[in-house]
């Protein structure tokens, strides 16, 4: 029993996190005597749709296969795709059968989060755009939203437990709640205690719409801290009114009264179409529940070879297939063992041989094959 209710590592890697319907098939091959030699790939589609998706999630899944009788190809993490198989298993039906629903869940969260987290990157390219939303998920996943986020080029995340996983250090400033404990008419107390109690190497940025307007707050705050950074606005859907003119004004005035250097940042529902909106306006966006509320990619998990032999369900195409993209951005599906298009670089790699990992992982390194590809294929977050 635990205090929370989540599951431990050992529960995933044994494959007892499984439907329970994996266990019957375990129970009936083993009944049986069979244990077939197949080829399984997991896709979201069968055919390229011109739909983009990050591929994320590839970190953890591949753990799920170490120490086992199997080999597995995969896209790499940040690449790009929109059709086709993003991982390949070959090896003993049985040694992976119960762990077709965490391997699926690996991969079907991380990339749903990372695509949303792209399309705001995407939105702002210029722009400074912070993950500020893993408090609207199960905190046990919070690694995996923030992992998410940089993998698309995201420039910084909020949770600290999460960056302690991930090996990056957390940022913030200020909440509501904190002008709120100085009361109305008292932002200039709050504001000064921030400056005066946090370290230095923490960027001075003020939040300037908790009680009163958010131009006389902006001013105020440029007034109290010394070398202010930025001032965030943050205000609630329900009061904003016609938001990038509220911008605007601030920026005016900031400017019109000697605060040039001072930077503005915008965060509170903000998604790609408001981002687009207003990045000419900001320097940065603190971007939340778009993307750590997005929903998963719908994957799957189909057998398509038994022993040699094509072999799939009605409406999923059979025989081990390779990927492909081609010079002009294109992703082309194809089987495996014929001849690949005449420019196209295969994007299935080996991840794991043999039950061993031969690939390592690197989250910058990931992010920038995520900006390179999102310019080839031409990803549009619109």
């Amino acid at each position: 029993m635990t205090q929370f209710d989540v599951v431990s590592e050992e529960a995933i890697t044994d494959g007892r996190v499984t439907d329970a319907y994996f266990n019957r098939t375990v129970e009936s091959l083993e009944h049986a005597g069979r244990n077939p030699h197949v080829v399984a790939e997991v896709t979201a589609t069968q055919f390229p749709t011109g739909s983009w998706e990050l591929c994320a999630g590839l970190k953890d899944a591949a753990q799920l296969f170490v120490g086992r009788d199997l080999d597995v190809d995969a896209l790499r993490e940040g690449r790009l795709f929109d059709g086709g198989p993003v991982l390949r298993i070959e090896g003993p039906y049985l040694e992976f059968c119960r762990l077709e629903t965490a391997l699926l869940g690996f991969l079907s969260h991380a990339t749903g989060v990372a695509t949303a987290a792209l399309e705001t990157r995407r939105a702002a390219p210029d722009s400074l755009v912070l993950s500020f939303g893993t408090r609207h998920v199960h905190p046990a996943i919070a690694p995996m939203v923030e992992r998410s986020a940089l993998l698309a080029g995201l420039d910084g995340i909020s949770n600290v437990a999460a960056g302690e996983v991930l090996g990056r250090e957390a940022g913030g400033t200020m909440p509501h709640a904190l002008m709120i404990c100085f009361g109305r008419g008292n932002q200039e107390a709050a504001w000064q205690a921030f400056d005066e109690g946090v370290d230095a190497s923490v960027p001075r940025i003020a939040l300037c719409d908790t009680y009163d307007d958010e131009v006389e707050e902006s001013l105020r705050a440029a007034g109290s801290i010394e070398d202010l950074d930025s001032v965030r606005i943050d205000t609630t859907s329900s009061r904003r009114g016609d938001f990038r003119h509220i911008l605007r004004e601030i920026r005016w005035k900031l400017d019109t009264h000697g605060h040039e250097d001072v930077g503005v940042f915008a965060s509170g529902g903000i998604g790609p179409e408001t981002m687009v909106e207003l990045r000419d306006v900001v320097e940065g966006f603190g971007v939340g529940s778009y993307v750590s509320n997005a929903d998963p990619t719908d994957f799957a998990l189909d057998i398509v070879e038994v022993e040699g032999e094509p072999a799939a369900k009605r409406g999923k195409l059979g025989g081990k297939k390779q990927v492909y993209r081609t010079e002009d951005g294109g992703h082309h599906v194809g089987l495996a063992d014929r001849t690949e298009p005449e420019d196209g670089v295969a994007l299935l790699e080996p991840l794991v041989r043999d039950g061993e990992l031969v690939r390592e992982f690197d989250i910058s390194e990931a992010a920038e094959r995520a900006a390179a590809d999102a310019v080839g294929v031409g990803f549009d977050p619109l």
